[in-house]
């Protein structure tokens, strides 16, 4: 492998770059909030019928799946940063089109677009944001696009709440293109991932990067560690390992994770909060304002994660005490209606279910809600990975689709074995994480592939 480019770049890492990368994950968070708000008013608006308004919210998560397993053989061909932009400048124009849309057709066709740009941006800023931080800071880094989703969520749900007296669905749609264009704009400053450019060969290129974060004898340490793993995988036995146990192994640890996120009911809450609320016998107006309240405290929540939980106390810890808080909290839930009479939960009840939302929300966000994504970008070889994360986001994406479509039905058959089942699953969950999941915190890629390897 030959260094090349001789031009020192003018990018480097620095700490703006971790939050301009995880920008995608804004542009997630909006297009996951918005929706419910917007269709309230653009189903009347544009003569929705119920068939038609399910099209409408599937064809993003349709869309997100095409995306996520697009994206990564591109992103291992054409770089990591070029991926960003492109997400960005798709999601740009799916969310005007959605805004300016005349018809059902054309509104479809751009949350199709829509989700085309969420799955990129899904499967590429864990990865970017992994292979850009140091190891010591790697899981905040790489926290904050959780951070970012939960700000996004917040945003759209008090966008939809300010346009909701005037039924301007438009302007809840509209207002997404900020946040995108705040991405593409940023993403053409980031610097590309060092790893991707010394695995091409652009050697002088990656030390000018990594310059701006690590000291000189870090950067050169760890160029050499880059250069052998790279070494290693060019070699047969490497090769031959890659297509056998090992990325075998690391996809089900990975795509178990992503699923298991969705299994224990987050995106029934997201969604769905509301309609639970009401059932409490909240009015429309309290209901979507206590969702605010919800979606406020994930954002607290996961900045303590981002910031004060992953570095010091690894990815394991977290994710296992953090699913058996779920767990208790949706069986919580289950109890609440499994005694409630008609349907209605009311008096002391109402409160405790409301405390185990609450509980739910906070121990997603410290745990399963930005760790998943982070263990996502440091536990597959540099020579797939940004194929393997998009297979294991893929995954995740589809059975967060599942979850979406069958939800309302389950709820309307019993809310209590619902959430049953979803305690379950927060056990499940444990049992993953504290069998399954590898320890990554204070450690270099090069050194979590390395130990991989090691114990196939």
């Amino acid at each position: 492998m030959t260094t090349t480019s001789s031009a020192t770049p003018r990018r480097v890492i620095g700490r703006g770059s971790y939050a301009i990368g995880a920008l995608g994950g804004g542009i997630r968070g909006y297009e996951l909030g918005v929706v419910s708000g917007a269709l309230l008013f653009a189903g009347p608006a544009l003569g929705l019928s119920p068939g038609v308004t399910g099209l409408v919210v599937s064809a993003a998560l349709i869309g997100s799946l095409v995306g996520a397993l697009g994206v990564g053989p591109l992103a291992d061909r054409f770089g990591r940063r070029t991926m960003l932009t492109g997400g960005a400048v798709l999601y740009i124009v799916g969310i005007l089109a959605a805004a300016f849309a005349p018809t059902a057709a054309v509104l479809v066709i751009a949350r199709i677009v829509l989700g085309l740009a969420v799955g990129i941006a899904t499967a590429m800023i864990p990865v970017y944001l992994s292979e850009i931080a140091p190891a010591v800071r790697r899981g905040s880094a790489s926290g904050l696009f959780q951070v970012m989703i939960t700000v996004g969520v917040l945003v759209a749900s008090l966008i939809s709440l300010a346009f909701t007296p005037t039924g301007g669905w438009r302007w809840m749609f509209g207002l997404g293109a900020l946040p995108a264009l705040a991405m593409l704009v940023g993403s053409l400053r980031l610097p590309e991932s060092p790893r991707w450019l010394v695995r091409r060969g652009r050697v002088d290129e990656a030390r000018a990067i990594l310059a701006g974060t690590r000291s000189p004898g870090d950067v050169e340490a760890e160029i050499e560690s880059i250069r052998s793993v790279n070494a290693e995988e060019h070699s047969g036995a490497r090769r031959t390992l890659l297509r056998s146990r090992l990325l075998l192994r690391l996809l089900v640890i990975g795509s178990g994770l992503g699923i298991l996120q969705q299994l224990i009911g987050i995106n029934a809450i997201t969604y769905y909060a509301p309609t639970v609320l009401t059932g409490i016998g909240f009015s429309d107006a309290a209901a979507i304002t206590a969702n605010v309240g919800l979606s406020t405290l994930g954002l607290i929540f996961t900045l303590v994660m981002a910031y004060f939980v992953v570095d010091r106390l690894g990815r394991k810890k977290p994710l296992m005490f953090g699913a058996l808080l779920m767990a208790l909290s949706m069986a919580v839930l289950g109890i609440v209606f499994l005694g409630a009479r008609d349907g209605a939960v009311t008096g002391g009840a109402g409160v405790l279910a409301v405390a185990g939302l609450a509980v739910f929300q906070i121990a997603f966000a410290l745990s399963w809600g930005g760790i998943v994504w982070i263990v996502f970008g440091e536990m597959f070889p540099l020579a797939v990975r940004g194929a393997a994360v998009g297979i294991a986001t893929f995954l995740t994406e589809l059975t967060s689709v599942v979850i979406s479509l069958v939800f309302p039905s389950l709820l309307a058959t019993g809310a209590s074995t619902v959430f049953f089942g979803f305690a379950v699953m927060g056990v499940i969950a444990f049992l993953w994480a504290l069998l399954m999941v590898p320890e990554t915190r204070n450690r270099s890629l090069e050194q979590i592939e390395a130990d991989l390897v090691t114990r196939r």
